[in-house]
């Protein structure tokens, strides 16, 4: 009996826990109509982020319930990156962003070294 309660306290925790990391599809270019790069597309990729991904990795990349990303482009590559936005990783559910979304917060963390 311990060991079902333990196992249904676990599961629920891991889902609550999961479920806070993945704040939802944002494939609405984050208020930007402007795929033209520059100031704009850094802007769209910061609020994507903010939007999907801060609850785990922290408003300023810091780290939380995930890793700190504030130097993830040094260890990283853009295309590495992307790969763990669209496939996840053990703790990181896969496809939190997708698209376009995935290109342009790939592309932002990159350049954090």
């Amino acid at each position: 009996m311990k060991k079902k309660m333990l196992a249904l306290v676990m599961s629920t925790g891991l889902a609550i826990g999961l479920a806070a990391c993945g704040g939802g599809n944002n494939n609405d270019n984050a208020g930007g109509g402007n795929k033209g790069g520059g100031e704009t597309a850094t802007n769209d990729a910061e609020a994507i982020f903010q939007q999907n991904c801060s609850s785990c990795h922290g408003e300023n990349l810091e780290g939380r319930n995930g890793p700190a990303l504030d130097k993830i482009g040094a260890s990283l590559s853009e295309d590495e990156i992307h790969d763990v936005i669209d496939n996840g990783k053990p703790g990181m559910p896969a496809g939190i962003i997708k698209g376009d979304d995935a290109d342009k917060v790939a592309a932002w963390l990159a350049e954090k070294k």
